[in-house]
């Protein structure tokens, strides 16, 4: 069935941000909306951690809506250095569920490069210390971003999810490599983006997680507008045509995916 026919099938937003102004103004419709398009949960993430109250208000808020927290690169030198008995104590939450966004961003902000490794470092050693799994933003950064993981994978192991990738396949493989996930957005949509879509049918299916994060990267027939989780059929349909399946098998398969990482998610009950 393809998406928003009149009995959806159902499938995760594994990565929004519900918080965002841009939902202020129908955030309860804009919930609605993504669970009549069969999107059965959503993960909104808190990029600073100032913030998480308001985040963790709207998981508590709606069923369907679950959170993680941390401070994402491009912040990271603007907000106080996050400790890891910061982001251990938020976990005490039921619906607290990923430890990030985190990761490194040197196509916007380079200048931060060593704040953003030392923030990195710290989220990593949160989600060593939890098992919660650790929610990996990755722009520009390659080579040091394969380093970090690896190293620390080493030293510890985690669980992770490269989340919106549109990296290399060689970053790609050595996230395979760990046991990461590799997460699929709007980007894998777009005409122009063959090469990632050629990467990503190269990954095994039992590794892959579908995202909106919405409001950004609306794929079409949406592109150019706000996005929102209900779009997450949309992308996931262009995932089931990469990996030569029809949508439903997709759906079953992502969200299979994301329970086994996202087990917190997986085992909470309402």
């Amino acid at each position: 069935m393809s998406p928003y026919e009149n009995t959806p099938i159902q499938i995760v937003d594994s990565h929004c941000h519900l918080d965002f102004s841009d939902f202020d103004e129908e955030r309860a419709d804009v919930i609605a909306r993504a669970v009549d398009a069969g999107v059965t949960r959503m993960v909104t993430i808190c990029t600073r951690l100032r913030l998480e109250p308001q985040v963790r208000a709207i998981a508590d808020e709606f069923a369907p809506v679950f959170f993680a927290a941390g401070t994402h690169p491009m912040s990271a030198a603007d907000e106080p250095m996050v400790s890891v008995d910061e982001l251990i104590a938020l976990t005490a939450h039921p619906k607290m569920v990923g430890i990030g966004e985190s990761g490194l961003d040197y196509h916007y902000t380079a200048e931060t490069a060593n704040v953003q490794k030392q923030s990195l470092r710290v989220h990593i050693q949160a989600a060593q210390e939890t098992s919660l799994p650790l929610i990996i933003h990755n722009r520009a950064s390659d080579d040091d971003m394969i380093d970090i993981l690896s190293t620390a994978y080493k030293e510890k192991p985690f669980e992770c999810v490269m989340h919106c990738f549109s990296s290399s396949a060689e970053l790609a493989r050595e996230a395979i490599d760990l046991g990461f996930y590799i997460s699929m957005s709007g980007i894998a949509t777009f005409p122009k983006n063959k090469d990632l879509r050629d990467t990503f049918a190269t990954l095994p299916v039992d590794r892959i997680l579908v995202e909106t994060d919405s409001p950004y990267l609306a794929p079409p027939p949406n592109r150019g507008r706000r996005n929102e989780p209900a779009y997450t059929a949309h992308t996931a349909k262009i995932g089931a045509e990469i990996f030569g399946l029809n949508y439903e098998d997709f759906a079953i398969q992502t969200s299979a995916n994301f329970d086994r990482l996202f087990a917190k998610a997986a085992r909470w009950k309402p």
